[in-house]
């Protein structure tokens, strides 16, 4: 191992040589990401959370939890420790807050867990006026700062006074400043160091405060204590710069928090979590066990409905940091561990995924994501994920993956084997939801050549034009795509011989959020949500496209805010792709009439939604052409924001519109909600709005229209109904149909539509979904008593149609029913 050659080299010379890779990655301490607990999700919802007796409830909170022999083992003080400076201008802790910060370390120790603290490149304006003697040398804190002063990190104000002063490591004594401060650091017995605030970026890419010799400096420091601290720098890294990252530190925060910090009424929520999959593939060949670690930030998903998330987005985000191989570290209060993520974060093959150290990179791309993980055994992690809102089915081919058949599949959440699957893997998954598989893969298959189209060679429209790229393909891209629903758009004619659907990469780049919308053939539209670290660097995301024999268009842009840099495309394969069977449609590509406008929001599909309407039947949003194939009952999944309760009206071609009651805490965040909608073969119109006077609607992000689907061994019935007339109850039976037991059984959600509409009749259920339905064996039959409530106006002869989704399994087994029912 390199430390011992390290230290080889310190007996012998003295002194510390510092070779390319002599890192804080590779002393000893970050061979594989870490597991535990940081204290900031549970700080912004609680000011006063960071003290030192809160500390030690949380650590012997995760002893008690049953976590920690499953390697979670870290507790991490983040900012808001720090009261003053000592004698050599260092930080020290506030003395009301954390009294005796050493021996909170020696309990964290006593506990068998590792200890994390917090600090910011710089050096901190009081520090530099206190003219402090740095240890070791004839130097004061004021020689080692920049003069005149400047930014020392992403958190700095404005010169001539940044209070966060930037330090100049050309000065003698500044690098032994950062050496006597780690050095206190470790002899509390500190563990980890996260290094907060890095430049370039924390949304600053101002290269006038580089913190590259900031991590560096810090690094080396941590080097010369002799102990195996690991070093996180955050937050929001620039990929442009992960070759700095990877060489000086165990891991770099690849986004921005996770948490909603009073943005929302939660810790976080699902658009947050989401974003983590779209970063991810930017930076998906920058990590590893001589790399360093992408990570993702905190796992908010032990505190039940605080947390923001369903069990399925929960599932979700464990399964994507997972597969990232990302540090998993939960926030919140660990005297309150659901019983979910005390299950999940137990499942040692669900941790041995995260700590495989080979991290996965995706297949495919787009609402519906395929992931693949090679370990050294020759098996495969696939993770398939449903970013939609409506239950759809995902299907996955072998050979897309690089093997011909799969002679065994292992679901990793439930731990049970699957069986064999010849040539693809198909199955139902719910809105926000994923499987994990582990794949015993037989032959081998080679990645056709695809034909590239260059971006620099498309037919261009309105502001887009070609700039240099020295890392793209061509030495080009294409920027400023979009912000125009007509114009400022990037066309390509892509030539195949045979009618079918191919796989279509897309080579592009951002920073932070950033969608491409395309449209091949004038038809249906779709969307490619993207993140990433670089707008230098072009990152692969692979999609279906159906494409007709011979000439075809595929046009790039985005209706509503500036689109992703795009590279090339590149299409491949032979026509028998598997096509998706939902069409999104984004709100800022409908026609808008009255007062309804366009608005920016990072959170939403495609960057933007559509407020400002409502309050009138004049202010409305049109989707003129929702194209379905044959007629019949679909889904649609209607992604809102609001603050406070708003009310939608929803008109399917012109019939009498349907009232949608919802409700939120956020208008940066979507949120699904799924009705049941008649839809002729062809071409449907779909309107949303509000006629009330002063009754706007909600934020509107996009439709999503799918057909009905799920057939899983829970087959459900409505089997009794009753009550007084406002106030029903429903019984719903759920039989399992399977050879095994179906665990976890729940009633995802259940919606009723009046099939006459404009009567003003409402009804809904009383209680939230999901509603847990147990254990169900096999052969047997279980029920639920839902109860309905109806609006006085809903007439004794009233029908409705009737929705419900349910599931079993963490999700393996997903069921629908649809029906037709009187009152």
């Amino acid at each position: 191992m390199r430390p011992s050659y390290l230290s080889l080299l310190t007996v012998i010379t003295g002194v510390v040589a510092f070779l390319p890779c002599a890192s804080a990655q590779v002393n000893n301490s970050g061979q594989k990401p870490y597991l535990g607990w940081s204290s900031f999700s549970q700080q912004t919802i609680d000011g006063s959370f960071l003290t030192q007796a809160n500390m030690i409830v949380q650590s012997d909170a995760l002893k008690a939890s049953g976590l920690q022999e499953h390697g979670f083992v870290y507790i991490n003080l983040d900012s808001g420790w720090q009261g003053s400076f000592d004698q050599n201008g260092r930080p020290i802790p506030n003395s009301t807050t954390f009294p005796d910060i050493k021996a909170l370390v020696d309990h964290i120790h006593a506990n068998g867990q590792k200890a994390g603290i917090y600090w910011i490149p710089g050096i901190q304006q009081p520090a530099v006026d206190g003219k402090y003697p740095i240890l070791g040398t004839p130097y004061h804190t004021q020689d080692i700062v920049v003069t005149p002063l400047a930014k020392g990190n992403a958190f700095a104000g404005n010169p001539p006074n940044p209070y966060h002063d930037k330090i100049d490591f050309t000065k003698p004594g500044a690098q032994e400043y950062i050496d006597s401060v780690v050095a206190l650091f470790s002899s509390w017995g500190f563990d980890f160091i996260k290094l907060d605030g890095v430049s370039p970026g924390s949304y600053s890419n101002d290269l006038s405060i580089d913190n590259r010799g900031d991590v560096e400096a810090w690094s080396k420091a941590i080097a010369k204590t002799g102990r195996p601290i690991w070093l996180t720098v955050s937050w929001q890294l620039s990929q442009d710069y992960a070759s700095v990252w990877q060489q000086w530190s165990n891991a770099r925060r690849i986004d921005d928090d996770v948490e909603c910090e009073g943005r929302c009424a939660t810790l976080t929520n699902w658009p947050r979590i989401v974003l983590r999959e779209y970063n991810d593939v930017g930076w998906q060949h920058e990590t590893g066990t001589t790399l360093g670690w992408n990570d993702m930030d905190t796992l908010d998903v032990g505190d039940g409905p605080l947390d923001g998330l369903s069990d399925e987005e929960k599932q979700t985000a464990i399964t994507i940091w997972a597969m990232a191989n990302s540090p998993i570290y939960l926030g919140g209060d660990l005297t309150k561990l659901d019983a979910f993520a005390n299950s999940a974060l137990t499942n040692d093959e669900l941790i041995a995924v995260d700590q495989s150290g080979r991290p996965a990179v995706q297949v495919t791309g787009g609402p519906q994501p395929v992931w693949m993980s090679k370990q050294a055994d020759g098996s495969i992690y696939v993770a398939l994920y449903n970013l939609n809102g409506l239950p759809s089915k995902v299907t996955v081919r072998w050979s897309d993956l690089g093997f011909r058949h799969a002679v065994a599949v292992r679901d990793v959440w439930n731990r049970i084997n699957l069986g064999p699957s010849p040539v693809a893997y198909t199955t139902t998954i719910l809105g926000h939801g994923s499987r994990l598989l582990k794949i015993t893969p037989f032959g081998s298959v080679k990645a056709p050549a695809g034909q590239v189209y260059e971006a620099e060679s498309a037919t261009l429209s309105g502001t887009t034009y070609v700039s240099p790229c020295s890392a793209c393909s061509g030495g080009a891209k294409l920027s400023y795509l979009g912000a125009s629903p007509t114009t400022n758009n990037a066309t390509f004619n892509v030539y195949v011989q045979n009618a079918g659907t191919y796989r279509m990469e897309v080579d592009a780049m951002t920073q932070g959020p950033r969608a491409l919308v395309y449209v091949v053939n004038g038809n249906r539209p779709a969307t490619l949500n993207m993140g990433g670290g670089s707008f230098n660097l072009p990152q692969a995301s692979t999609v279906p496209v159906t494409l007709i024999a011979g000439n075809n268009t595929i046009t790039f842009g985005n209706p509503g805010t500036y689109a992703a840099d795009l590279d090339r495309i590149v299409i491949s394969r032979d026509g028998s792709a598997v096509a998706p069977d939902f069409t999104t449609y984004e709100a800022e590509a409908a026609r808008l009439s009255g007062t309804a406008s366009v608005g920016g929001c990072s959170f939403c599909s495609g960057g933007a939604y559509v407020g400002n309407y409502g309050a009138g039947s004049q202010n409305a949003v049109t989707f003129p052409n929702v194209t379905v194939a044959e007629a019949g009952m679909y889904q649609l999944e209607i992604d809102y924001t609001t603050s406070g309760p708003r009310t939608f009206y929803i008109s399917v071609n012109d019939g009498p519109a349907t009232a949608l009651e919802v409700n939120g805490s956020t208008f940066d965040s979507p949120v699904p909600v799924l009705l049941p909608v008649q839809l002729n073969a062809g071409a449907n119109k779909i309107v949303i709005a509000n006629p009330n006077a002063g009754g706007y609607a909600p934020g509107l992000d996009s439709i999503t229209v799918g057909p009905i689907v799920g057939s899983s061994n829970l087959m459900a019935a409505i089997t009794r109904k009753t009550g007084a007339d406002l106030l029903r109850i429903w019984q719903l039976s759920f039989t399992n149909a399977g050879n095994a037991v179906a665990q976890r059984s729940r009633l995802n959600s259940f919606t009723l539509v009046p099939t006459t509409e404009g009567t003003g009749c409402q009804a809904k259920p009383v209680l939230p979904t999901p509603l847990p339905l147990g254990t169900i064996p096999s052969g047997a039959t279980g029920s639920i008593d839902l109860p309905l409530a109806f609006s006085p106006l809903c007439r004794d002869d009233e029908t409705y149609r009737v929705q419900a989704i349910f599931s079993a399994n963490y999700g393996a087994d997903v069921g629908s029913l649809m029906s037709t029912e009187t009152h």
